[in-house]
């Protein structure tokens, strides 16, 4: 032990963000083992290390009693009062017991305990620093992919992207950097373990809590989000302030904020509307672009059937009833979708009445035939 020793743990408090503290008590532990695999002893032991020369001192601590059945562990009382004429029966007296020839041995042995401390101490830190982070978005860099996983290095660690998460249409190349939103961050024999999304509706969400400024000071509030990751998404939106239009700023000038999120999810159309707590308008605000005739509710059910005029009808629906899908995850209610034809059939819908104005106009005209309009 030296001085160059002391000095190599504030370099490393300084370069690993581990204190000096922790890896001091490392040592100490570290001699100890070794202090007893190597010199075949069983005493209780304590280790004083001297901070300011790097020396060590190794004590036995054993306890006074009268009759000693084990000498590695106990002493006579007439032994310790050799020693101090004020020991009593049940002290604990400490014994230098330091080798000569602890050397090489104990040194390595004392190495390999402090370099698995350190590893233990880097993995806790690294762990800690990322459990801070979950549900969160971080920028990283693709490093290689394999049939199962997809590995972004994130600053100190390599987290895995499965490929359940990862958007069908992307594909990545070493050394992409791409957004990825953190789902787990679990403790393992290995390390800490960090497992990472891009298909998750928190990406969606944390984009643009970046992208928009109202919605990060909470101006704007994002209510609720649905996403067929690669294809489309739709997201409802609400301010409280009644000046402002909570679509508008997701949208941003000349839709840039919009695109610059649309860009990032590689062209994934996304879908802005107004939230709202009637669920009358809340569901027809979803259904867009598709215009909406009526809503009708059923509380109990938490079901709504929806009418639309014919020729939105599948515009409503969407392809592969995409729309119609992703407006009942947004409401969180369930959508059946009629056509006007359709419901009034079912006499669900009463088209409103043109035919009085029309027979205002065109009563001259039948008068002049005599024809009697009842």
């Amino acid at each position: 032990m030296s001085t160059e020793l002391m000095d190599a743990l504030v370099l490393l408090e300084k370069e690993k963000g581990i204190s000096k503290e922790f890896l001091i008590e490392a040592i100490e532990a570290a001699l100890i083992s070794a202090y007893k695999k190597n010199f075949n002893q069983a005493q209780n032991v304590r280790v004083d290390l001297n901070q300011d020369l790097g020396t060590f001192r190794v004590f036995a601590r054993k306890d006074v009693v009268e009759n000693v059945f084990d000498s590695r562990l106990e002493i006579s009382i007439g032994q310790a009062r050799e020693i101090n004429p004020n020991y009593a029966i049940g002290d604990v007296i400490e014994i230098e017991v330091t080798p000569r020839d602890f050397g090489r041995i104990a040194a390595q042995a004392a190495k390999q305990l402090i370099t698995q401390k350190v590893r233990e101490a880097e993995r806790t830190i690294i762990y800690e620093e990322y459990i801070d982070r979950a549900e969160d978005i971080m920028t990283g860099t693709v490093q290689r992919q394999d049939s199962k996983f997809l590995y972004v290095q994130l600053g100190k660690i390599e987290a895995l992207l499965p490929v359940s998460e990862q958007i069908p249409t992307e594909h990545y190349q070493p050394h992409d950097r791409i957004k990825v939103y953190i789902t787990k961050v679990e403790k393992t024999t290995k390390g800490p373990q960090i497992y990472v999304s891009r298909t998750h509706p928190g990406l969606l969400k944390r984009l643009f809590e970046l992208e928009v400024p109202e919605i990060y000071d909470g101006t704007v509030e994002i209510k609720s989000v649905a996403r067929e990751a690669g294809d489309r998404s739709k997201i409802s939106v609400h301010s409280d302030n009644p000046d402002l239009d909570p679509v508008g700023s997701c949208v941003g000038p000349k839709g840039q904020r919009v695109q610059a999120i649309v860009d990032e999810l590689k062209g994934e159309k996304i879908d802005i509307v107004r939230w709202s707590e009637d669920p009358v308008e809340f569901v027809a605000n979803a259904l867009s672009p598709s215009e909406v005739t009526e809503v009708i509710v059923d509380e109990e059910g938490k079901s709504t059937t929806v009418i639309v005029p014919d020729h939105q009808l599948s515009l409503a629906i969407g392809k592969r009833g995409q729309n119609a899908r992703l407006a009942a995850k947004l409401t969180n209610w369930k959508i059946d979708i009629k056509s006007e034809s359709e419901a009034e059939a079912l006499t669900l819908f009463t088209p409103k009445e043109e035919e009085a104005p029309l027979l205002e106009e065109v009563a001259p005209l039948l008068d002049i035939f005599d024809t009697e309009i009842e």
